[in-house]
């Protein structure tokens, strides 16, 4: 009886403050946004067309959206995001006037008339207006950059990831949904150019001296991976023979930087190049390729790669992993476009699984190291960025709301995992086609972590459960503790979840090999006597 009391007593003291915590953290805005509602989980989205007028002067937008869905079970209600304080001005279904209300202060529920039949396709117009809210710190407090150029042009662009697509335009904000494609057409004044994602099929003049321009997205597409570049743009472009053929790819950059453009961006082949061999075919041949300069550091928008990284190796001219193989690219041409196969081909459902963009692009950096300058080059880099990582906090955080972990461990911890995952794997080719064949299994699908790790262990042939629990799922690293007395060397896992089982490799006497299958308990096996013992870092433990 005292023994059942106890047990009680430490359940409602571990989780009353968890939910006090979680009630704290997050707010009735984080969890619209980031679960799967009711009101989203009976209808499928299938396109958009998107339509935008842009007024510098007035820092202000119109337009609307037409969200074509299939029925997937009845119901008349339905869920669109649009943030403050941009607001819905009108709603329609096969022109009727739709009522609706506000829910929270980023989600609105429309209220359908037309009785929705499951199987049935169906489309809503989203009429919207006001001025978006402003960019304060692009990339990482996105929104609007309202810019001008050095000679005194408007410079306009758009970045929204983890803050939603619907800071400037009304969808349905979660990453579980894509359309199969979508059309943006995007107003601007008649001396400027809109460059967005896709390709531009046509642009118009208007009579109000104003020019649409009209871009056409022929693969599904993440909600944050859309994107407006407005400026005074200048183009040039080359054709890349890739892996599936023909790679369109086009540059626009500002007119008084073309010939710097011109120069820092004969990576571009090289990246594709060295990204079509480790991961597969670009995946959007269909539409494109494209660099697009902006008043910001960049961002991966899907097939228009935002660029202002100054046209200088290094992120900002500095290398991230002190190594100096760093200096040897230019970081936002890399990883930006390393995202597209890791963020905008394989797009995490949930915002609790971003390493999976993350982890990868940043382990990207190193791949492309390794395929020009060779391997101990790219395990250098990846190495140099351990300094970066916290251990504060797990890389994977709570589900069914708008968050992520706050801190870059998603990035340098997330791709030092998959660094020590290919030591495990101890076959270069078979690491190579896990890698290719991710994107492949998962080729323009929505995916959470659980699918990630159960192909990597089937394609592996490797028990990497507890790899992933250990480095995604708790804060600390692992620590290999080891003494040798006499001729006996004794070793274990400790500063670990329970039953960590990871294989570790050491050197002995600096020659020979030795691969240990250590677990938490103690093992030993028999050694000369003085012997030295040094770890193989390229495993990522303490």
């Amino acid at each position: 009886m005292i023994y059942s009391r106890l047990l009680v007593l430490l359940f409602v003291l571990f989780t009353l403050p968890l939910c006090s915590q979680h009630n704290s953290q997050f707010s009735k805005d984080d969890t619209l946004r980031g679960s799967i509602t009711e009101e989203r989980a009976w209808w499928d989205l299938k396109y958009y067309q998107l339509s935008v007028e842009v007024f510098p002067e007035e820092k202000s937008i119109k337009g609307d959206n037409i969200i074509r869905y299939k029925v997937l079970e009845p119901n008349q209600k339905i869920q669109i995001d649009l943030q403050p304080p941009l607001t819905i001005t009108y709603a329609s279904q096969d022109g009727n006037k739709l009522n609706y209300e506000k829910i929270g202060t980023n989600s609105y529920h429309i209220f359908l008339q037309k009785t929705q039949i499951t199987g049935s396709t169906e489309e809503i117009k989203i009429e919207y207006s006001g001025k978006p809210k402003p960019a304060l710190r692009a990339p990482w407090d996105g929104g609007f950059s309202w810019k001008k150029d050095k000679d005194d042009n408007h410079y306009i662009a758009t970045s929204c990831q983890g803050l939603g697509a619907s800071v400037w335009w009304p969808c349905k904000d979660h990453m579980y949904d894509e359309p199969d494609g979508m059309l943006i057409s995007v107003t601007v004044p008649d001396n400027l150019m809109d460059v967005s994602n896709g390709k531009l099929i046509n642009s118009t003049e208007n009579s109000n001296n104003t020019k649409t321009f009209h871009w056409k997205v022929s693969n599904p597409i993440n909600n944050y991976g859309v994107n407006l570049n407005i400026g005074n743009y200048t183009h040039f472009s080359e054709i890349i023979n890739g892996e599936k053929g023909k790679l369109e790819v086009d540059y626009y950059v500002l007119p008084y930087n073309l010939n710097k453009a011109k120069e820092q961006f004969k990576q571009v082949p090289l990246i594709i190049k060295a990204f079509e061999h480790w991961f597969g075919p670009y995946p959007f041949y269909e539409d494109g390729f494209k660099i697009v300069e902006v008043p910001y550091l960049g961002m991966e928008h899907q097939s228009s790669v935002t660029y202002g990284n100054g046209y200088n190796n290094g992120y900002l001219g500095t290398d991230l992993s002190g190594t100096g193989w760093g200096m040897k690219w230019d970081y936002i041409l890399i990883h930006e476009s390393g995202h597209e196969w890791f963020a905008n081909n394989i797009t995490y459902k949930d915002m609790a699984d971003m390493w999976i963009h993350e982890s990868f692009t940043t382990y990207s950096e190193s791949l492309y190291t390794e395929y020009h300058f060779g391997k101990q080059a790219g395990a250098e880099y990846v190495k140099g960025l351990r300094k970066k990582v916290y251990n504060k906090t797990p890389i994977i955080s709570q589900y069914n709301v708008n968050s992520s972990s706050h801190d870059t461990d998603k990035y340098y911890k997330g791709a030092n995992m998959l660094h020590t995952i290919r030591q495990i794997v101890a076959d270069d080719e078979k690491w190579r086609s896990i890698l290719r064949g991710l994107n492949k299994e998962f080729y323009h699908k929505t995916v959470d972590t659980k699918q990630i790790e159960d192909y990597m262990i089937l394609k592996s042939g490797k028990k990497l459960q507890k790899v992933f629990e250990q480095y995604l799922r708790n804060a600390s690293l692992p620590k290999f503790e080891y003494k040798l007395i006499g001729d006996n060397f004794k070793y274990r896992w400790t500063d670990c979840i329970e039953g960590f089982d990871m294989p570790m490799k050491i050197f002995v006497n600096k020659k020979s090999c030795e691969l240990l299958n250590p677990t938490t308990e103690w093992k030993s096996m028999k050694m000369k006597p003085n012997s030295t013992i040094e770890l193989d870092d390229n495993f990522f433990v303490n």
